[in-house]
């Protein structure tokens, strides 16, 4: 095979791999009824991805299943709070706009872009390393704070996707959220790895 040959082999299988994954997070989220299912699955979610985006080989619905059932009570502890903010902030930026109260609609816009910029390291970070679910909050927050340049990047990112979604309805059912998911979580371990390099050579200084 040819290396074009081999690029398009590995750009399709990706694309099934974040269509599978997002089947599965739908699936699972429907199962607890949304509001008890959104946090486990997207935990889980996120917890294969990472074994995906590190070139591991493992039963993919096995995994998510037994993922989705250990973290049923954290990753709701997790999730739901972010979602109920986001729901909350986005309610008040369109209140806002339609009144039009510009600094309380900048002020609203501002919350919202932190939230999601802290939520994209977040998720990643909690199934990366051995924390509680209460301790994950600060440090992807001071995360997020350090490497600006990341955030920007994950932020540039995600609106892609929410455009190409809105574009195309069919990508919002078949690949927005795996799809999402596995580029937020590839993304975030090359920026763990890279902080925790540097800060393996400061040390060694």
């Amino acid at each position: 095979m040819t290396g074009w040959s081999i690029r398009t082999y590995v750009f399709c299988d990706e694309l099934l791999w974040a269509a599978r994954l997002n089947l599965l997070w739908i699936a699972f989220t429907l199962l607890g009824g949304v509001i008890l299912g959104i946090g486990p699955a997207t935990v889980a979610a996120y917890a294969v991805a990472r074994r995906h985006a590190m070139g591991e080989s493992f039963h993919t619905r096995r995994e998510f299943a037994a993922v989705y059932r250990r973290e049923f009570a954290r990753g709701s502890l997790l999730v739901l709070p972010l979602v109920a903010a986001g729901v909350i902030l986005a309610a008040d930026y369109l209140y806002f706009t339609a009144t039009e109260a510009a600094a309380l609609r900048l002020t609203t816009y501002t919350a919202l872009v932190a939230l999601v910029v802290v939520a994209a390291h977040l998720l990643p970070m909690y199934v990366h390393y051995d924390l509680r679910p209460l301790a994950c909050l600060p440090r992807a927050s001071l995360f997020a704070l350090a490497h600006p340049a990341g955030s920007v990047l994950l932020l540039f990112c995600l609106m892609s996707v929410t455009v190409a979604a809105a574009s195309f309805p069919v990508l919002a059912l078949t690949l927005a959220v795996g799809g999402w998911i596995q580029l937020n979580t590839w993304l975030c371990l090359r920026f763990f790895a890279e902080n925790e390099a540097r800060l393996s050579s400061k040390g060694n200084r």
